[in-house]
C-alpha cells in the first residue's frame, strides 16, 4: 500500500488517467473498477489468502480480508455479493511465508519489542478516544515526561500499526482485541450495545477526492469494524483498516458513512511506538 494515493470516492466521473492509486502503478498493473460493466471505480478489491476467523454482515456472511488499492483500505469482504461469488483481482507473491508475522518480547517494564519490525510499543494503549490532533499531541507529552524510560515516542504510521493486527483473533472468536495478547487493550461499547475493543488512529493521513482531501487520517480496528446496514454490524471485521475525519461530530452520522455505513467516531484510541535501537 502506497499511501501516496488519493481516495476517489465521491469522484463521479468515468475517466481514471488523473487518479493516483495507493499502488506504485509505474512498476505494478493497477485496474480500476469497469464503470461501463455497472461496477464503481473504487471496485478494484484484491484478493489474499486471509480468511476472518468470524463472520461479518450480522454474522452471516464468510469474509475474507482484502486491499483495495483503489480507496486505501483493508477489509473484509463477504464471499458472495447479491446470491453469486463475489470476483476480486488477484496478485500473486513468492518468497518468505513468514513476512509479517511479529516476533514478540515483554520487556517487564511496560513495553513490548517486536524483533520483526524493529519496533517497541508500550504495553498498554492510551485508556480514552481522542481526536487526530490530540493523539499526535498525546506523543509529545509523551516525550516530555520521558514515558517509559523513553523520549522518542511517536504515533505510528499505518503500516506499522497494521503490523500488530493477529488475523487469528477477534471478539466473536476468542473474545479479545485482534492483537497478540501480550498486549493490554481497552474494552468499550460499540454502536450495537456489545463490549468491544478500539480503532487505533495512525499518523498517516487519507488522502481523498473532495475540497478537503487531507481531512482524514487511517485507523485500525482491533475490534469489530462496524457499519450501519440494517441495523449496527460487523460490515468489515477485526483488523480492517479504514479512515475517520480528523475533526467533526460522530453524531452527524447517526448511520455511518458510505455504501456500508462505516462507523464514524471521530475520536480513536492511540497506541504509541518507537524505534527499539
Amino acid at each position: 500500500m502506497n499511501f501516496q494515493g488519493v481516495d476517489p470516492s465521491g469522484y463521479e466521473a468515468d475517466d481514471t488517467s488523473g487518479l493516483i492509486p495507493f499502488l506504485n502503478n509505474e512498476v505494478f498493473a493497477f485496474g480500476y473498477g469497469d464503470t461501463q460493466a455497472g461496477e464503481r471505480i473504487i471496485d478494484a478489491q484484491l484478493a489474499s489468502s486471509t480468511l476472518y476467523v468470524s463472520k461479518t454482515m450480522h454474522n452471516q456472511d464468510v469474509t475474507m480480508f482484502g486491499v483495495n488499492f483503489a480507496d486505501g483500505r483493508i477489509k473484509g469482504y463477504g464471499m458472495r455479493l447479491r446470491g453469486q461469488e463475489k470476483t476480486f483481482y488477484v496478485m500473486a507473491v513468492r518468497g518468505d511465508v513468514g513476512y509479517g508475522v511479529t516476533k514478540l518480547t515483554d520487556n517487564g517494564d511496560g513495553t513490548i519489542t517486536d524483533s520483526a519490525s524493529g519496533l517497541m510499543w508500550p504495553q498498554a494503549d492510551n485508556g480514552e478516544a481522542i481526536s487526530w490532533q490530540a493523539a499526535l499531541a498525546l506523543g509529545e507529552q509523551a516525550n516530555a515526561q520521558n514515558y517509559l524510560g523513553h523520549d522518542d515516542w511517536r504515533v505510528p504510521n499505518v503500516k506499522e500499526l497494521q503490523s500488530l493486527v493477529d488475523y487469528t483473533r477477534s471478539p466473536d472468536t476468542t473474545n479479545s482485541a485482534a492483537i497478540d495478547p501480550l498486549f493490554e487493550t481497552s474494552e468499550i461499547l460499540n454502536e450495537a450495545e456489545q463490549t468491544d475493543y478500539p480503532a487505533y488512529w495512525s499518523s498517516t493521513t487519507h488522502a481523498n477526492w473532495t475540497r478537503s482531501p487531507g481531512s482524514h487520517a487511517a485507523y485500525v480496528s482491533f475490534g469489530r469494524a462496524m457499519g450501519y446496514m440494517n441495523g449496527w454490524t460487523d460490515v468489515h471485521g477485526a483488523g480492517a483498516q479504514r479512515s475517520d475525519p480528523k475533526v467533526g461530530d460522530a453524531q452527524a452520522f447517526p448511520e455511518g458513512f458510505g455504501p456500508q455505513g462505516d462507523a464514524i467516531r471521530i475520536n480513536n484510541y492511540v497506541r504509541l511506538v518507537r524505534d527499539s535501537e
